[in-house]
């Protein structure tokens, strides 16, 4: 008796064992089981950048990376409905993807050294540049026509402090929370120059309120090139990612993204980068 007891008892709690990793499953809720399956997928993308990775007041998004990351996911086996896009912030990148809240990050990542030490990087889908936003009457046409002149980033980036250091020492350095403080600054006279990558840049000033009233410098003070971050090491799906922006490149979709995202702004962006050319 005492035996079939136990053994009853141990039934019991393997059964209710089974039942909990049924329902539960893998822990890493950042991707499901596909669009067969009726599963998401989870990805980071910003939700403040015009033109690259922007909510609307609606609660949709918009922008070249929501563009680029919809088109990846889709190839992953994941259509549009299944997509759950999550703000993920610069300074959080690697941590999000270390953690597994996503399943990859298209958020104007640029790759280098130190960011790929940590996390593996599909691309690059984009080579940027550092740049200027200035006012479309602007006499600034080489960077050290900053000299004298207020120049506007956000505070803790290195952009303006770049530019103070290498190209214009006599530059004003003004510091905001974010570029859209520095686009109001620029609107309003306050400053005479937004710096960042011409991308980000050109995502502003493409916005109905903006149109025609900024124009890109086209200096090009540095190459940055936006590469999809995802888990160290899990070369599988890297390797497919770069199939599925292989294919978007080659089918016209990539630049119908840049035409849609950056057109109004005249952004001239460079060509499809080579996936697995990094442009230094």
């Amino acid at each position: 008796m005492k035996l079939r007891k136990v053994t009853a008892a141990s039934a019991a709690v393997l059964a209710l064992a089974l039942s909990a990793t049924a329902c539960g499953g893998d822990d890493n809720n950042n991707v499901d089981s596909g669009s067969s399956g009726g599963g998401t997928i989870k990805v980071g993308i910003k939700y403040d950048q015009p033109g690259l990775g922007l909510k609307e007041p609606d609660g949709s998004f918009s922008g070249f990376d929501v563009d680029v990351a919809t088109y990846v996911a889709k190839e992953l086996g994941y259509p549009a409905d299944k997509i759950e896009f999550v703000e993920t912030k610069s300074a959080d990148r690697e941590n999000a993807i270390a953690r597994g809240d996503v399943k990859f990050i298209a958020a104007t990542y640029s790759i280098n050294d130190e960011r790929a030490a940590k996390v593996n990087f599909a691309g690059p889908y984009l080579l940027a540049h550092q740049d200027l936003l200035i006012k479309s009457d602007s006499d600034i046409t080489k960077g050290t026509d900053l000299n004298g002149k207020k120049l506007c980033s956000v505070t803790g980036s290195t952009s303006a402090q770049n530019v103070k250091n290498d190209i214009a020492p006599d530059a004003q350095l003004k510091q905001q929370a974010g570029y859209s403080e520095c686009i109001a600054a620029l609107q309003s006279g306050a400053v005479d120059a937004v710096t960042t990558d011409d991308s980000i840049l050109a995502g502003f000033a493409a916005q109905d309120k903006y149109k025609g009233q900024f124009k890109l410098a086209g200096l090009k003070l540095s190459n940055e090139n936006y590469g999809i971050g995802l888990k160290k090491d899990d070369t599988a799906t890297t390797d497919k990612i770069n199939a599925a922006l292989t294919k978007m490149v080659s089918d016209g979709s990539w630049q119908k993204a840049v035409d849609a995202n950056f057109g109004p702004a005249g952004y001239k962006n460079e060509p499809a980068p080579k996936i697995g050319n990094i442009v230094s």
